[in-house]
């Protein structure tokens, strides 16, 4: 049995997360948006106070730098970043450094945690995860076409990736490549360390993303790219199997993150409902209005409890593929859903800048398609369950 009781601790430390973003964070969000050098220098005093609070990267455990005590502690303390956009990387937690740090701790070598681990998770530095390509579909990893080239000891990268987040300002990529064209489709690719300053790493922009020019979702050129063998993550092929290893946690922490944007939401829905007044009376009186925040209320602790399901497997050492699946295709419809009824409620100033629910929004849709689109994981869902009955079992909703 899975017990979601939280601990005094984990309470103590929601209480201060929360205590924090209310009075350092969502203030200053109007700052932090602006991607400009007061904004990074508030960031960074926004960091030293996580750090100060003994609260810095608890994605991760100490052997790694990090302050974190499992995968379901880390879930709920997660819900609460998620109230903010900039809250992840004030605390440590932001993607991708987050899943780059897991797999650097599961498969660098030594000397590859020196160099690149200990620093990221620090946030000394910042990084950024190069997979999804513009020629093929990014729901289909084993048709990606970048090409990793060895010659003597160093591999030759050319390829052409976009919504490489995070790519302007990271100190190195990992890069998935084929290294084995001729292999089984699931062990073509490697994934190898790339730093930014390498003759060949060439970015070509930040993609516009629904209407937003300034985001790090980068476009980038990998030209006679040249790095020493030795900077490839685990074994030649291994690239597919630590993809699913990254993939996996991280949509995860995306679901965590985003039971607090539908708290948000709904709180901001709320409160707007209960003051203002057409036709005589408050929109909180309005049927249609009560309508939809039942609605809400039900789907947000829906996609909570499936949330926290899936991390306590998690922590338990399950791969909970289809716990995962679930999440993500049942999480992202519900934060669309619960944003979408709070504007409506908010008439024209909801998709005004005068609230954070237009951004959020915007914010919400990309969720549906990011870390693999809602209609894969529906079918992923469906065929293991499927399997399991075609095997003479029953699926155990565990």
């Amino acid at each position: 049995m899975i017990s979601f009781t939280l601990s005094p601790e984990i309470k103590e430390q929601r209480r201060q997360v929360k205590q924090y973003l209310d009075e350092r964070i969502i203030p200053n969000e109007h700052v932090l948006g602006r991607h400009d050098a007061e904004a990074e220098a508030l960031m960074k005093e926004l960091q030293a106070g996580a750090k100060a609070m003994g609260m810095w990267a608890m994605f991760i455990g100490p052997e790694a730098g990090g302050t974190g005590t499992g995968f379901l502690p880390y879930a709920f303390v997660n819900e609460i970043l998620g109230r903010s956009p900039y809250a992840p990387r004030a605390f440590g937690c932001a993607a991708p450094d987050t899943g780059n740090a897991e797999i650097l701790l599961q498969f660098g070598t030594p000397e590859q945690k020196e160099r690149w681990l200990r620093p990221l998770v620090a946030g000394e530095i910042r990084s950024c995860f190069s997979m999804t390509e513009p020629e093929v579909s990014g729901a289909d990893p084993t048709a990606l076409r970048t090409r990793a080239v060895r010659d003597g000891d160093e591999w030759v990268i050319n390829g052409h990736k976009w919504f490489t987040s995070g790519a302007i300002g990271a100190k190195f990529a990992i890069v998935m490549a084929v290294t084995d064209p001729d292999a089984d489709p699931h062990r073509r690719m490697s994934q190898i360390i790339v730093p930014a300053d390498t003759p060949g790493f060439n970015i070509i922009r930040p993609v516009p993303v629904m209407g937003e020019t300034e985001g790090a979702h980068c476009e980038i050129r990998y030209e006679d790219c040249r790095v020493p063998v030795t900077n490839t993550l685990g074994e030649p092929g291994d690239g597919f199997r630590i993809a699913q290893k990254r993939l996996g946690p991280g949509r995860i922490h995306h679901c965590m993150r985003w039971l607090g944007q539908m708290q948000r939401a709904f709180e901001i829905m709320c409160r707007y409902a209960l003051e203002r007044e057409a036709f005589g009376s408050t929109l909180a009186e309005k049927q249609t209005v009560q309508n939809w925040i039942a609605d809400s209320a039900a789907e947000i602790q829906a996609a909570r409890l499936l949330t926290m399901h899936a991390a306590a497997k998690i922590d338990q050492g399950d791969e909970a593929r289809v716990e995962i699946s679930i999440i993500k295709f049942w999480g992202a419809r519900a934060l669309h859903d619960v944003i979408d009824r709070a504007i409506q409620v908010h008439g024209a100033r909801g998709v005004s800048g005068d609230t954070p629910l237009e951004s959020m929004y915007r914010q919400a849709r990309a969720a549906r398609i990011y870390d693999g689109p809602d209609e894969v994981h529906r079918m992923v869902v469906a065929r293991r369950i499927l399997r399991e009955f075609k095997r003479g079992a029953d699926w155990e909703f565990e």
